[in-house]
């Protein structure tokens, strides 16, 4: 069984981390904005490095809009949250070395494809979240599970 850490972060916060990072992935793939996959690149990054709670986009509405504004707090597994942004930042950097070294075309595709994931994500599907939680408590993804 994989180790669970509950964190305690605003409801609004994560709403607004996950919608933001769609939002740039689609204004990015609809307008063929590099520049913007490296700032998504980074967020997620960054997410993973820093941990849900002290992760940029949280931390941002937390200081600014949520000061003003409460909102209720959602407990997160630290652990499920940090393997999900590190998966959008490995998906991210994969689509970066396609759309400058290899084959533009592909790149978009696999923004694309992140820019769909992320939206379900925003919208309560987080599928690498969903993911995380099959390989670590079994189920749909045993046969990926570590014996």
């Amino acid at each position: 069984m994989v180790k669970y850490k509950p964190v305690s972060v605003s409801k609004a916060a994560f709403i607004f981390c996950k919608s933001t990072i769609a939002v740039l992935l689609w204004i990015a793939f609809l307008f063929r904005i590099k520049w913007l996959i490296i700032v998504t690149f980074l967020l997620l990054a960054l997410s993973a490095i820093l941990k849900i709670k002290r992760a940029p986009l949280i931390v941002l509405y937390t200081y600014t809009v949520n000061k003003i504004f409460k909102s209720k707090d959602e407990v997160l597994d630290e652990y499920g949250m940090r393997f999900s942004h590190t998966f959008g930042a490995t998906i991210n950097l994969i689509a970066l070395i396609f759309l400058y070294y290899i084959n533009a075309l592909i790149g978009w595709g696999i923004v694309f494809f992140l820019a769909i994931a992320k939206t379900a994500g925003a919208l309560g599907f987080c599928t690498a979240l969903k993911l995380y939680e099959c390989m670590s408590k079994g189920g749909c993804c045993s046969f990926l599970k570590k014996k």
